[in-house]
């Protein structure tokens, strides 16, 4: 039992569950506030299985990367699962995204499976090319939709928070490119923010979550009021921090205030879900 328990907490860390767990909660949020109901629920299930897939793919297909770059952080190179192991795994949680996705309806679930496809080219090469932000402004985009899609009447969602999703995704592919700088460069991975460098990717995905928080802050009722405006300048003043930090060469202080920024503009996302659905 203990090994087996040990084996599953690999998979999972084969997974990226960080990221698994931080979509789902905010999928899943974005639909509470939406007043989805339990398909609240049905929508974090059909998020989780489609982020799983994407994450256990992207072990995978990585594994060789991996270790040219010696990632024994990386359960496939540390030999703690095999690689057989992950791709089972990627392949059973696509094909269980795809009932869960169309249960929220032939439009949302449609829309869904076609986000986590867009995710699954990353993985097989998009992430090599000048065109790596897309996935993420699409998957990140379609997400308020999905959740609208499902609700009675199939609304679209309002423009602000298409854009300020959009913009939040391909912010956060910028910043999350910044870890592995010395390792795509060895591997060759040439996406967009390895071509134009660190210090400009931190720059460029900093100020994509300002703009996000911008568009959050002012799509809603057409400019900034109570939360929203607190939220607002939060935002922008850890924006700034980031700034501030970086010209005092201080890295660590500039990637907390970086997930600092992006979480603060998570918190507007969920907390303009209301508006989602009128």
């Amino acid at each position: 039992t203990a090994c087996t328990f040990s084996n599953m907490l690999q998979l999972l860390r084969a997974s990226h569950i960080q990221p698994v767990i931080a979509v789902t909660t905010i999928a899943t949020a974005l639909a509470v506030a939406a007043h989805q109901g339990l398909a609240s629920a049905t929508l974090g299930g059909a998020v989780a299985a489609g982020q799983l897939s994407v994450g256990w793919s992207n072990d995978y297909l990585d594994r060789e990367r991996d270790r040219q770059t010696g990632r024994l952080d990386k359960p496939i190179v540390a030999g703690s699962v095999t690689a057989q192991s992950v791709r089972r795994c990627a392949i059973a949680a696509a094909l269980l995204c795809i009932p869960l996705s169309l249960l929220l309806g032939w439009r949302a679930g449609a829309l869904h499976l076609g986000a986590v496809a867009v995710a699954m080219g990353y993985n097989l090469g998009l992430k090599s090319t000048t065109w790596s932000p897309l996935p993420y402004v699409l998957s990140f985009g379609s997400l308020p939709a999905v959740v609208t899609l499902q609700a009675a009447g199939h609304p679209l969602p309002p423009w602000w928070a298409v854009t300020g999703a959009a913009l939040l995704g391909c912010g956060a592919h910028f910043i999350n490119t910044l870890a592995d700088t010395e390792g795509d460069r060895v591997t060759n991975v040439r996406g967009l923010p390895q071509r134009l460098g660190p210090r400009s990717s931190l720059w460029i995905g900093v100020c994509l979550l300002a703009l996000s928080a911008v568009t959050l802050a002012i799509g809603p009722a057409g400019r900034p009021q109570g939360t929203d405006a607190l939220l607002l300048i939060a935002a922008c003043s850890a924006a700034l921090g980031v700034a501030a930090a970086q010209r005092a060469n201080k890295p660590r202080l500039a990637w907390s205030l970086t997930l600092t920024t992006a979480l603060l503009v998570v918190t507007m996302l969920i907390v303009n879900g209301r508006s989602l659905v009128m």
